[in-house]
């Protein structure tokens, strides 16, 4: 993975997390970061496991807010455990 990558991954991972934020509380700039990378993961697999998918203004624009959607679950099942 080049650096360029890793950084706009990074990018689009805190801008996940701090739309979550809106949805589920939360703050700290760390938080944002961890949640966003963790649900850049999560929610193409749960969407996927929907059956659900959409696409809206462009790829980037829907990376971010399919990682939203992975973050607001991440926090979710984070509060449900702790």
């Amino acid at each position: 993975m080049h650096a360029s990558s890793l950084i706009a991954f990074l990018v689009i991972g805190l801008v996940a997390g701090w739309l979550a934020s809106f949805v589920v509380g939360g703050s700290g700039l760390v938080t944002y970061l961890v949640s966003g990378v963790i649900g850049a993961f999560v929610g193409p697999f749960a969407l996927r496991l929907t059956g659900l998918q959409f696409e809206i203004g462009g790829p980037l624009v829907t990376q971010i807010l399919v990682s939203a959607i992975g973050a607001i679950i991440v926090v979710l099942l984070a509060r449900l455990i702790a």
